[in-house]
């Protein structure tokens, strides 16, 4: 028998990967079956996932994981493109040899994952890692953390980002070049280096036709 803890994290783990597609209807008589609970504390599960967004409840639709909210999305860009510019800029100040070695090695392994199967999870994980080193290594780690806690609609939209054909390579590039900008202190580069990185494709024509049936309307 699964906790109703064990349950809630199952289920965001299935929606944040988009096993569980937006606008998927969460049955409560299938839920129930699935994870051997009744249905009075899996309606706790269904109302904690609510409360976070995972899920809309609709009185007489029922259950449906939520679609996501290109505004909430931008929200969440806009604030991590204004604190990482900041932030590149304080580190570039102090990065030592140590912190570009921690850098570069995520992304060997970065690029090492994209030529593999199924490549996009282990690649999505190692650009959080990334990014969150460099966070840490100028003491805003509680900053990243704090981001991480409304990100239910930016981790899909930057899973479905990263689908797109060439997208990963592209990505690993602009990694690259932030940290060489770092490490060369070229402090002038890092505004258009992070815009560009966070925030190219969150009104994409292509991207809004690729995927408008994820996408809240």
């Amino acid at each position: 028998m699964f906790t109703k803890e064990e349950i809630m994290q199952l289920l965001k783990k299935d929606i944040l990967s988009l096993t569980l597609k937006p606008g998927t209807l969460l049955s409560e008589t299938t839920l129930s079956e699935r994870f051997q609970l009744s249905r009075t504390p899996l309606r706790d599960v269904l109302k904690w996932l609510a409360l976070e967004s995972y899920i809309d409840i609709y009185p007489k639709k029922g259950n449906i994981v939520s679609y996501i909210d290109l505004e909430s999305v931008e929200q969440i860009i806009y604030l991590r493109s204004a604190l990482e510019k900041e932030i590149m800029k304080e580190l570039s100040s102090q990065i030592a040899l140590s912190d570009v070695q921690k850098l570069s090695d995520i992304l060997d392994r970065q690029r090492a994952v994209i030529e593999e199967d199924h490549a996009t999870d282990q690649f999505l994980s190692l650009d959080d890692q990334f990014h969150q080193t460099i966070f840490q290594l100028v003491g805003r780690g509680f900053l990243w953390q704090l981001i991480q806690q409304s990100n239910v609609h930016y981790i899909r939209y930057r899973k479905l980002h990263m689908l797109e054909t060439g997208k990963l390579i592209g990505i690993w590039h602009e990694h690259q070049a932030m940290l060489e900008s770092m490490l060369n202190k070229e402090t002038t580069k890092m505004d258009d280096l992070v815009h560009h990185h966070l925030r190219e494709d969150i009104h994409s024509l292509d991207f809004l036709r690729k995927f408008a049936d994820y996408i809240k309307k």
